[in-house]
């Protein structure tokens, strides 16, 4: 086995694990959600294209709220993820709520060998692409998916957030990829600090720069790129807190840019 092999078996079932707890969080709120509450956050809500009639493909969709919003929203989705387990869950809750998205376990990199549809949109959000070792494949894959003229978006956690350890405040990550992934095993998870789960997980740093050019290599036209100054999930503990779904993150009294979005489309 590779060492890339190793990353990625050990990252699914990582999220494997961490499925279990999320279906059952208050963070992810799933009794609302199965009732008819949306996922998707207001800065994606803004910014998607129109979705009625649009085929969209959703990578790294977890086990597939954000997926079956987007379906509701009449979006014909397709989900897909490495975790089986989250794979399972989704199918399993677009049949409980009886709609026709479609969901596919696969690691991004491998998405061409599972998968030869074209789409109107490709979305992706939060916490995806620091799981990937080179996005210069990432974006070959899903910008491959995409039909000409259409829209890729995506809504992901600003680097600038991850350099830092969010206790002490200090600068404890790189901001640029040197190709090494960080190792850490930590205990519970985002939705839930107190769980009872500690696996090991291989997690990179990737710079704004390596990710516009993997995309612009690629043939995407950037139409838009925001940063945001706030995230819409309270990751940091209850901390800074300054509005509904708006939490901070202040250094030496400065807020740091916790999330960025970004739009193309494919030449």
């Amino acid at each position: 086995m590779s060492k890339e092999q190793e990353y990625f078996k050990t990252n699914a079932a990582l999220w494997d694990a961490k499925t279990r707890i999320h279906l059952k969080s208050a963070f992810y709120n799933q009794n609302a959600f199965v009732n008819g509450a949306t996922s998707l956050k207001q800065i994606e809500l803004a910014g998607l294209p129109q979705l009625p009639g649009k085929s969209l493909l959703h990578s790294q969709c977890h086990f597939g709220q954000d997926t079956l919003s987007l379906q509701r929203m009449g979006a014909q989705c397709t989900g897909i993820d490495l975790s089986p387990v989250a794979i399972d869950t989704a199918t399993q809750l677009n049949k409980e709520l009886g709609l026709d998205a479609e969901f596919l376990c696969s690691n991004v990199y491998a998405l061409d060998q599972h998968l030869m549809d074209t789409y109107d949109i490709v979305f992706t959000s939060y916490g995806v692409i620091g799981w990937l070792p080179d996005l210069k494949r990432w974006a070959e894959q899903l910008v491959k998916r995409l039909k000409p003229g259409g829209t890729f978006y995506m809504v992901e956690f600003h680097p600038c957030m991850y350099m830092f350890d969010w206790d002490t405040k200090q600068i404890d990550y790189r901001y640029f990829n040197n190709g090494e992934p960080y190792v850490e095993e930590e205990q519970g998870t985002y939705a839930d600090k107190s769980a009872d789960i500690k696996l090991k997980e291989y997690f990179w740093q990737h710079s704004i720069g390596d990710l516009m050019t993997a995309l612009i290599d690629q043939g995407l036209s950037i139409t838009r790129f925001q940063e945001y100054d706030y995230s819409p999930y309270d990751l940091f503990g209850g901390k800074g807190k300054r509005a509904e779904d708006e939490y901070i993150f202040e250094v030496n009294g400065t807020n740091i840019p916790l999330v960025f979005e970004l739009k193309g489309i494919k030449e």
